[in-house]
């Protein structure tokens, strides 16, 4: 295993309330990719932040299930100084990325992801170095459509030089061998065919799994609920 690359003392944002997380899904039509009345995210909501007392919904995060809202519908959602997100046009297989059989997601529409990481420790580990410390550590990784909801909701997790990756997301060959790529969130420099226009926006792409990187890390949660 490499060695730990050592953290500043950045401290991630907070993500909103659970309320307002939910008015930033139906502002932004997410109810309607996924085919819910809006009263049932607001309900799912409210719920959820008064399930377990005061505390129950502080710190997570409200995600629709990828079945219901895919990765190429959500990654244009994504905005940063005033650019959409984008996927990366060698990923046209983007929604075929599921999660790995280690991953359990819950099967409703609606649930929530409690304590999230972006992994800034394991920047310059490969994919294929965390997935094994990330799960001696009782961590899952976050699946794309995770990730996505996670910088719709807090812009600010995304920085230059400290982006993530997805790993809870892979995409299984016809073999039963798992494709090489493992997909990621970053910034875009505008170059090759991203377009100088795209210069600073979200960008949805992918890495290969043995490959490492100084700026990436690896977005990982305690746990998932209903």
């Amino acid at each position: 295993m490499p060695e730990t690359m050592p953290v500043t003392s950045t401290v991630l944002p907070v993500l909103p309330p659970l309320g307002v997380q939910a008015e930033r899904l139906i502002e932004l039509g997410v109810h309607v990719i996924a085919g819910l009345p809006a009263a049932e995210l607001r309900a799912f909501a409210e719920a959820a932040a008064a399930g377990e007392g005061a505390a129950a919904g502080a710190g997570a995060l409200l995600a629709v299930h990828p079945d219901r809202a895919p990765a190429s519908a959500l990654a244009p959602l994504l905005c940063r100084e005033g650019k959409p997100g984008f996927v990366v046009t060698d990923m046209p297989d983007v929604d075929l990325f599921t999660p790995l059989e280690t991953v359990a997601l819950p099967e409703p529409p609606l649930y929530l992801l409690t304590g999230l990481d972006r992994g800034d420790q394991m920047a310059n580990w490969s994919p294929d170095e965390a997935l094994p410390a990330l799960t001696a550590q009782a961590r899952t990784p976050l699946v794309l459509t995770e990730g996505i909801h996670w910088v719709v909701q807090q812009p600010a997790v995304l920085e230059r030089n400290h982006c993530f990756m997805t790993i809870g997301s892979r995409l299984r060959k016809s073999n039963g061998a798992l494709d090489a790529r493992t997909p990621a969130i970053w910034i875009s420099n505008g170059t090759g065919r991203d377009g100088r226009e795209r210069r600073n926006a979200p960008k949805v792409g992918w890495c290969w799994a043995g490959n490492r990187h100084t700026w990436l890390g690896f977005a990982s949660a305690d746990g998932r609920r209903v």
